[in-house]
């Protein structure tokens, strides 16, 4: 269980750190941090291979971070600890007298500056794209989409309060939040890889259902916030609620986790004579599904318990990234010969640079 906040708690002002509220904390804790990644960006202002690897990566985790953050937000019933938007209350940015206990608006107030360290990361990803020589027209694209996504994802954010926290518009947060993910992980795929001609590491068959499973793992993610819609966590006490019985959407959704089960199971059998990289891919999402089948009936058999909600949305996101990678890694980008050596020059030359 998540600790529940006493009932004296009226506002964020009221709990004081050293004298200040907590909202200035979270405030100068999230300026902190993009100061930090602004003053790690400049380590990327001539980005190599690896630097912008390492950015990339990270990219991926606040993407899918702040989606878990917003479970957080969701089963500690905070999600109208700031009821509106972009301002948290009529009267003010910063959660005073909001209505809501300290806890609750103080949750959803976090959650909402990590938007700003999410959006950071993405800027920082996308100076360093600009910055290269010779300039990507692909990994440009992709890295100009991510910070468009993260601000589209506030901006359904900000839907989401006005509605009340409809299970639609919750949905939709989430959704797009994995959207992003999706950008994310082909960024960083393609920033380790040349430009090329796209060539299948695995047989025809191998490379449908992993193509398959994408669309399939997607639509696992929407049965999931059906789940959740119908489900007792809406992230408001007056939260609407969808009225589908909790028993069938719970049992569709285990049913689309059972057909994503054999999908990985069958891509690891048709790949243990292929590459090593799509082989090990298959035993992860077989891995992160098996974590994530496990906390989910342990979920239906204990009552939705909130901190193993939390646990499962960030089961969502790792097999959800799993599903990508081993799609990914079913075919690789190939350069020209020319273009080969020019490549392997570069990288020499980077070696040296930093010998």
């Amino acid at each position: 269980m998540l600790p529940q906040p006493g009932p004296a708690a009226l506002a964020a002002d009221d709990i004081e750190i050293l004298s200040l509220p907590l909202w200035a904390w979270q405030v100068a804790f999230a300026v902190a941090g993009v100061v930090a990644l602004v003053l790690l960006a400049r380590t990327i202002w001539h980005p190599t291979t690896r630097t912008l690897r390492w950015w990339a990566l990270g990219n991926v985790v606040v993407n899918a971070g702040i989606a878990v953050t917003g479970a957080t937000v969701r089963v500690t019933s905070s999600g109208l600890g700031c009821s509106e938007w972009p301002r948290c209350t009529e009267d003010s940015f910063v959660p005073v007298d909001t209505g809501h206990t300290a806890w609750q608006a103080a949750i959803e107030f976090g959650n909402r500056t990590l938007t700003f360290l999410v959006l950071a990361v993405g800027v920082i990803v996308l100076v360093a794209v600009l910055r290269m020589r010779p300039r990507r027209r692909d990994l440009t694209a992709l890295a100009v989409a991510i910070p468009l996504g993260v601000m589209g994802q506030a901006v359904v954010g900000g839907i989401t309060v006005w509605s009340g926290l409809h299970p639609a518009s919750v949905a939709a947060h989430f959704l797009l939040s994995m959207v992003v993910v999706v950008l994310t992980i082909a960024f960083y795929v393609r920033c380790r890889e040349p430009q090329g001609d796209l060539r299948p590491t695995v047989g025809p068959a191998a490379r449908l259902l992993a193509t398959a499973l994408v669309p399939l793992g997607f639509v696992l993610l929407i049965a999931g916030t059906v789940v959740t819609g119908t489900g007792p966590h809406g992230g408001d006490i007056d939260a609407p609620r969808w009225g589908f019985d909790m028993v069938m959407v719970a049992r569709t959704h285990s049913l689309l986790a059972w057909a994503t089960s054999l999908g990985a199971v069958a891509m690891a059998v048709m790949t243990r004579k292929g590459p090593s990289v799509a082989r090990r891919q298959s035993l992860l999402l077989i891995a992160a599904i098996a974590a994530q089948g496990t906390i989910g009936y342990v979920q239906y058999f204990t009552g939705l318990p909130e901190w193993l909600v939390v646990l499962h949305v960030l089961g969502s996101a790792v097999v959800w990234i799993a599903i990508l990678r081993l799609y990914f890694a079913t075919a690789e980008r190939v350069a020209p010969d020319g273009e080969a050596q020019k490549q392997d020059t570069a990288r020499l030359d980077e070696a040296t640079a930093k010998a």
